[in-house]
């Protein structure tokens, strides 16, 4: 047997869950409403990124076990929409010649009829570099002139004061009008470590990894984005460090601009909201997402001249 042979592994086909439906920010609904997705020229409305993030777990506990749930991370960038329906496989490509470096590995999922749905890294810290948004990060270029995030600007930084908690019941707000239990019950990777009341190894139910993009944004003030406009998801990273983060559990949010982007259909930034415990200080938990606004939901919104 050869023990220098890449091994590819993959997950069952999952249909996941569209739980956005009701999603509204600024007054209106969201490009997750079908009749706005339809507005953009989309084919339906796009599922939640996140929610794909549950197929990679079994993933990271085959590879590391326990410490998935410590300081595991996955790094994706989103490549196409899903609507409720498509079915979705996951893998994972682990090759043991991999030398830099050598706890991360190149992941996947594709649609039933073999269309890409995101690409990306799965590693485990606690020295965890190269991911795949550290990639795309240090790729950014000048992103030009903007109009709709033109006033939001690198380095900017806001610590939130309203600590951030999940419970099982209460829904997350309007931009996450669903509950942990709701999500519980569609997740498609369950675990027993997730449910109320969990035996766990660290005393608490655990968060799901697709669940920290919603703790970092559920709460909070935003960034000055010109309204009205409609955003979506375009890439994300979840860096556990001190993990696991836990169901009803309290925690502050700090939260930075890192970056600027556009391309031909949007603008673009990305943020890196650090989650921390507010009872020890300690890091919990990274999660770094850049966001895109459509140029055609903004009104008025230029039209490049053509020379």
């Amino acid at each position: 047997m050869n023990f220098d042979t890449p091994i590819l592994m993959s997950g069952p086909l999952r249909r996941p869950a569209q739980l956005l439906g009701d999603q509204t920010y600024d007054g209106h609904v969201s490009v997750h409403d079908d009749a706005v997705a339809a507005s953009l020229g989309l084919r339906g409305a796009p599922i939640e990124g996140p929610t794909h993030f549950s197929q990679f777990d079994p993933f990271g506990v085959r590879l590391w076990g326990q410490r998935w749930f410590e300081q595991g991370c996955l790094s994706i960038h989103f490549q196409n929409m899903v609507v409720e329906g498509e079915e979705v496989q996951a893998s994972c490509s682990v090759d043991p010649t991999r030398q830099s470096p050598a706890n991360q590995h190149q992941v996947a999922a594709v649609k039933a009829d073999g269309t890409p749905v995101l690409a990306g890294t799965i590693s485990i810290g606690p020295d965890v570099s190269n991911t795949e948004l550290d990639q795309r990060r240090a790729a950014q270029r000048d992103p030009g002139e903007l109009f709709i995030i033109d006033q939001v600007e690198v380095g900017a930084r806001c610590d939130d004061t309203e600590p951030s908690t999940i419970d099982f019941e209460t829904p997350n707000g309007n931009l996450y009008p669903f509950s942990l239990q709701r999500k519980l019950d569609t997740i498609t990777e369950p675990h027993p470590w997730y449910q109320r009341n969990a035996d766990t190894p660290w005393g608490g139910s655990v968060l799901p990894l697709e669940m920290l993009s919603v703790l970092t944004n559920k709460v909070g003030p935003r960034w000055p984005v010109r309204t009205p406009s409609l955003g979506l998801f375009l890439d994300l990273e979840v860096r556990l460090i001190n993990g696991p983060a836990f169901a009803d559990t309290a925690y502050l949010i700090r939260r930075e601009v890192v970056g600027r982007s556009q391309s031909k259909r949007v603008e673009s930034y990305w943020t890196r909201s650090t989650v921390i415990d507010p009872h020890s200080s300690a890091v919990v938990c990274e999660v770094v997402l850049h966001q895109g606004v459509f140029k055609d939901s903004y009104p008025g919104y230029p039209t490049p001249s053509i020379n």
